[in-house]
This record gives C-alpha cells, sequence and structure tokens, in this order.
C-alpha cells in the first residue's frame, strides 16, 4: 500500500477542520465543557465521529482532561491550554492536538513542541527508528531550553485501534522499531519546565471498555455496561456521554471499574507542576515520507 485509505484521509481533514474551528474560540473566560461538546458536535456535522472525548488540558495537566457532565470550568486569564481531538471515519482515525496560548507570556512552549513536531516529520521515511523521531524531538525542545514529556509518547494506528503497537517516543532510543511504508501513526510532541514526567491525578473523565470481562452484574449496572458496548466498542468515551441516563452514572461506573469491566484514563500531571504544550498529527508513511492527513492550512 503506498497511499493512505480515503477514510483515514477524510478523518484527517475532518478533524484538522474542527480543531482549526474551535481552537479559535479558546479564551479567558469561556467554559471548557463549550470547547469539548463543540468539537465533538463539529466532528459529527462535518460527516466523522468522536475518536475519543475532546481532551482539554490545562497548564500543568499534560493530558485527558475532558468535561465531566455539568463542568464549570473555565479558561484562566493566563495559560497554556491543549485541545487534543480525534476523529473517525468506519474506524480509520485521526488524532491531532494545538496548544493555545491565553495571553502571550508562554511563546516558547509553542515555539518547542510545533517545531518537535515539524522536525519529527521531516525525519519520517520508510524503515526510519522511532528512536531516531525521538531524538529529533528531543533535540529541537532541548533547543528551546525546555525537556521532552518522556513518559508520554506517539501511537501507531489502525482500524478502531487508538495505540496500536509500535509506540513513538519524545526522546531518542538506540533500539526501536522502524516505521513501514503504509504504516499509519500519530506523532505528539509535549514540551515541559518540569521533569518531563507525568503522574496520575485522582480524577478521571475518559474511560474505555475491557470487552472481555463477563462479570456478572446488578440489572441497572449491566444496562450501563451495555449501553457503553453498543456506543463507543473498543474506542474511549466521556463519562457526560451516559450522563442522560435515568441511572446513577458515577456510581454505575465506580462498580465497573471495581470489576474491571473499564478501565480510566486518569488525567495526567507533570510530575514536578511544569508548565505543558503539546502539538500533534497524524500521518501515514509513504515511499517519500510522511503524508500528514490533518494540516490545518
Amino acid at each position: 500500500m503506498t497511499s493512505p485509505h480515503s477514510d483515514f484521509i477524510k478523518a484527517g481533514q475532518i478533524a484538522a477542520r474542527v480543531l482549526k474551528e474551535v481552537s479559535h474560540q479558546v479564551k479567558p473566560g469561556v467554559k471548557v465543557l463549550k470547547i469539548c461538546t463543540l468539537a465533538e458536535k463539529k466532528i459529527l456535522e462535518f460527516g466523522g465521529r468522536p475518536a475519543f472525548p475532546c481532551n482539554v488540558s490545562l497548564n500543568e495537566e499534560a493530558a485527558h482532561y475532558t468535561s465531566p457532565h455539568n463542568d464549570s470550568r473555565v479558561f484562566p486569564s493566563k495559560g497554556l491550554v491543549k485541545v487534543d481531538i480525534g476523529a473517525h471515519v468506519n474506524g480509520y482515525l485521526a488524532d491531532t492536538a494545538v496548544t493555545i496560548d491565553l495571553d502571550g507570556s508562554y511563546e516558547n512552549f509553542i515555539a518547542a513542541a510545533s517545531s518537535a513536531l515539524d522536525a519529527a516529520i521531516e525525519v519520517i521515511h520508510p524503515g526510519v527508528r522511532v528512536g531516531d523521531v525521538g531524538a529529533a524531538i528531543e533535540r529541537t525542545i532541548k533547543k528551546h531550553g525546555l525537556r521532552p514529556v518522556h513518559q508520554l509518547s506517539g501511537h501507531q494506528l489502525k482500524q478502531w485501534n487508538l495505540h496500536a503497537g509500535t509506540n513513538v517516543p519524545n526522546v531518542g532510543t538506540r533500539r526501536g522499531a522502524k516505521m513501514n511504508l503504509g504504516e499509519t501513526f500519530a506523532v505528539e510532541p509535549f514540551a515541559t519546565d518540569g521533569n518531563g514526567t507525568v503522574r496520575s491525578s485522582p480524577e478521571s473523565y475518559i474511560f474505555a471498555n475491557v470487552l472481555s470481562n463477563k462479570k456478572k452484574l446488578d440489572r441497572l449496572t449491566s444496562q450501563i455496561r451495555n449501553a457503553a458496548r453498543q456506543k463507543f466498542g473498543t474506542l474511549p468515551w466521556a463519562s457526560r456521554w451516559l450522563s442522560n441516563s435515568r441511572v446513577n452514572v458515577t456510581a454505575a461506573i465506580h462498580t465497573l471499574l471495581r470489576v474491571g469491566a473499564i478501565r480510566s484514563y486518569p488525567v495526567l500531571i507533570e510530575g514536578k507542576g511544569g508548565m505543558v504544550s503539546q502539538f500533534e498529527h497524524s500521518l501515514f508513511v509513504g515511499e517519500k515520507g510522511a503524508i500528514v492527513t490533518t494540516l490545518r492550512d
């Protein structure tokens, strides 16, 4: 295969268009929930489906914050906002992110992560080792006086599978798999002034089904599990996506986690509380290099 599947291209175009539109709406005082729901609505409007809940992570949060039901959180007057969205068309996935500097105080963070993404894309060709892609990212971020978040990485994309095998590190490694002709990846550098690690916060608002789990449950919890499996399958979902049910969804989620019927994606915080920026594109490994499907222009 020397050209990307048409649905992979379409998903990338949808995700890029949505990200461009919603990032203009990120301003001090605006509700985070508005951005999450707007992004997800626009993906549907443009002919795709959300591949995961829209992530809107602030400042030291590196990833995985999405608004819970009735979230009252608003954007502050100053800081970094990561907007990370995913769209799919028939299971062909696009994953893309941008960071917004709310008042212009963090231009260096924007430059570090965005130029690291450019540097990574530049070195991608059939047969390149993922460690060499990571080295390009690390080198570029360090030139800006920041550190890559080495505990987070890009990932291979396959139909219906967001994290499909090969990871793309944000630091150089000697070993590592090769990127082969015809494979698809999401590459996502994170830059920080912290120590480059992440820790899980106690909060989780994103979940995924463990489809192999067959634990017996009470009727109402079983309804929630079945609804989540039917609606979302293998892809991550937000607790607020189930909030219209008459059941106590929070209690049901707690039970489903306890019995291993779902798994959670905790909000990830930079290890030393450092500020974090992120940029991300999805791409196809073509004969002459990377074919990026999520370009915003």
